[in-house]
């Protein structure tokens, strides 16, 4: 695989992480009694989104890497070919 081969495949894996990331630790304004007139109710206290980015980055990495070692491993390719 080559390395535009691994960057294409890193952004694919990290947009569809991030939608399981983003939920993460997430507490709405009704979960903390503080509901502001005429905002959404389940709309986040505090969003964090820097922390979840980083987290997303590194969950990223991480799944491309085994999906680099799953492409690679003698043992899988044999079931592929």
């Amino acid at each position: 695989m080559n390395w535009i081969g691994v960057i294409g495949i890193y952004i694919v894996t990290w947009a569809v992480c991030l939608f399981v990331v983003l939920p993460w630790g997430v507490r709405t304004q009704v979960d903390e009694g503080e509901h502001v007139p005429g905002t959404e109710p389940g709309a986040p206290v505090v969003f964090r989104i820097w922390k979840k980015l980083l987290i997303n980055t590194v969950l990223s990495a991480i799944v491309v890497g085994l999906i680099g070692w799953g492409v690679s491993s003698p043992v899988l390719q044999h079931y592929w070919h």
